[in-house]
């Protein structure tokens, strides 16, 4: 196996996006585009209710694409899987909370969610 081929398993794409005024994070591989939100977009109460919304992360469901309206996108950064922690099942967090990401670059540790699970939560599949 070559130098990029190791790196690459010891390596996640995060997408890092702003709701209100928090950040959150997701696998970048399940995002299908970033689009202009539209009028029932989803949002998900107890990740904040974005200040605008003008933009929606779009990600594929078993049902369809789903769409999570954002304020923002911040970026996507290649994280190593040592700066990744799945969520402590003692935590007893929401579902769609799968881990947090311990990024130097955002200074502070960052949710990771699972797009797909959020429609689940809200009775949306």
């Amino acid at each position: 196996m070559d130098a990029d081929a190791e790196r690459a398993l010891g390596e996640v794409d995060v997408l890092f996006f702003q709701i209100g005024d928090s950040e959150y994070g997701t696998d970048a591989s399940s995002v299908l585009r970033i689009d202009r939100a539209l009028p029932d977009d989803l949002t998900v109460r107890d990740l904040g209710l974005p200040h605008k919304g003008h933009r929606a992360i779009v990600f594929d469901t078993p049902e369809g694409e789903g769409h999570l309206k954002v304020d923002a996108v911040n970026g996507v950064r290649t994280i190593p899987l040592s700066g990744l922690r799945r969520m402590p099942v003692a935590a007893a967090a929401a579902s769609y909370a799968v881990g947090v990401c311990l990024d130097e670059e955002a200074g502070r540790p960052v949710l990771l969610i699972d797009l797909a699970e959020t429609l689940k939560t809200q009775g949306r599949h």
